[in-house]
């Protein structure tokens, strides 16, 4: 047989090894926790805070480190809660330090979402934007039988659903799509040290993409300001109790209680690209970037607001300490404190302003956001 009959032979059992390998797999997800599953019993138990209403739905999402799960689940339109926890494993009542130490659970996200607002199959879209579905137990920079990826449904209806996304799902891979789709068989909320944690710790670990979460995010705000007219001449209100519910629990607590974020673990400390800070409770621009420095105190720094009389100032003496505190006139949201030991070239003072309180928009999102009317703050 000539040398290219045998490279051709040899390719060909190649080739139809990989079609039957592909062929095996694609009919049905691999278990990446079915070892044990076969042969333990699992507890049946559920341990969770958040309680979906008559016409809420939920889901369970393992998607490597649920850090980064939870934060994008807060940040997409339709979603309505979100809690981590560790599911479908050997033991009750976990600790973080068991699941690390191969108890078997799954690190998830408990996501409860309005049907009417995103369906599950859009909602898995997303989902699965977040993940490598072909890998065994490691996302990330993370490995073990806790970062599994798995879909589990309290449901049995959405069962055929998330199988047939999943179909549909591994028809964009040649390797297997590996996720498991299993009913919920038992989940225990995390510590409170982990729940929320990107927004405690915004420069914390995450596995997903920002551009992701940034995209989910935009698409959240827009429906919560569905008009998008911020115009120059438009006037401003006060939130409604509807908004403030969708603020997090950090915005909640700076914007109308007057805590402050950590120093330098906030979103908005390091961030150096052009654009508009605006309030996070009502959308109103507060802030430029061109007034924007690096103060060293640990929060963005202003050294003016973006107009005159959109702030109001009054004397804080709390905590033993003599400040002058900042606050939005129109919405009443804390801001953050004012001092004058700014740079003198911009007129001496620093706005030293807790980035919980704010929503920034880069300069080219700030036309599609309903801010166009803003860009001649911008010389070039």
């Amino acid at each position: 047989m000539s040398r290219g009959k045998i490279l051709m032979s040899v390719l060909a059992v190649v080739v139809a090894i990989a079609i039957g390998t592909y062929l095996a797999f694609s009919t049905k997800n691999i278990s990446a926790s079915e070892s044990f599953n076969a042969v333990a019993d699992i507890p049946e138990e559920i341990v969770q805070q958040n309680q979906k209403a008559a016409n809420e739905a939920e889901i369970y999402l393992a998607g490597g480190c649920f850090w980064g799960t939870e934060f994008l689940m807060r940040n997409v339109p339709g979603v309505t809660s979100v809690e981590v926890g560790y599911s479908n494993g050997l033991t009750r009542n976990p600790t973080y330090h068991d699941v690390c130490n191969d108890s078997g659970h799954a690190e998830s996200a408990h996501v409860i979402y309005d049907p009417n607002g995103i369906s599950l199959v859009k909602l898995l879209d997303i989902y699965y934007q977040s993940i490598d579905p072909t890998f065994v137990n490691h996302q990330g920079k993370d490995q073990g039988i806790q970062y599994r990826t798995g879909i589990y449904f309290s449901d049995p209806a959405d069962e055929e659903v998330i199988k047939t996304s999943l179909n549909k799902l591994q028809g964009n891979f040649f390797n297997p799509v590996v996720v498991e789709c299993k009913p919920i068989k038992n989940f225990y909320r995390a510590e409170e040290e982990h729940q929320e944690y990107l927004y405690k710790n915004p420069n914390g670990y995450c596995h997903v993409s920002r551009s992701l979460i940034d995209e989910q995010a935009k698409e959240n705000a827009a429906k919560e300001f569905p008009n998008k007219d911020f115009s120059r001449g438009r006037t401003y209100d006060k939130p409604d109790k509807k908004a403030l519910e969708k603020l997090s629990d950090l915005q909640r607590a700076v914007t109308q209680n007057g805590e402050t974020e950590p120093p330098y673990k906030n979103e908005y400390n390091e961030e150096n690209r052009e654009g508009i800070y605006v309030d996070v409770t009502n959308g109103q621009p507060l802030f430029v970037s061109t007034d924007k420095f690096d103060s060293g105190c640990g929060w963005p720094a202003f050294a003016k607001p973006i107009e005159k009389g959109i702030l109001v100032e009054r004397k804080d003496f709390s905590f033993g300490m003599d400040r002058v505190e900042v606050r939005a006139k129109a919405s009443g949201a804390h801001l953050g404190h004012v001092f004058d030991d700014g740079k003198k070239e911009n007129g001496g003072m620093r706005y030293c302003i807790n980035s919980a309180s704010l929503r920034f928009i880069s300069r080219d999102k700030m036309p599609e956001e309903g801010y166009g009317d803003w860009l001649d703050l911008f010389k070039h």
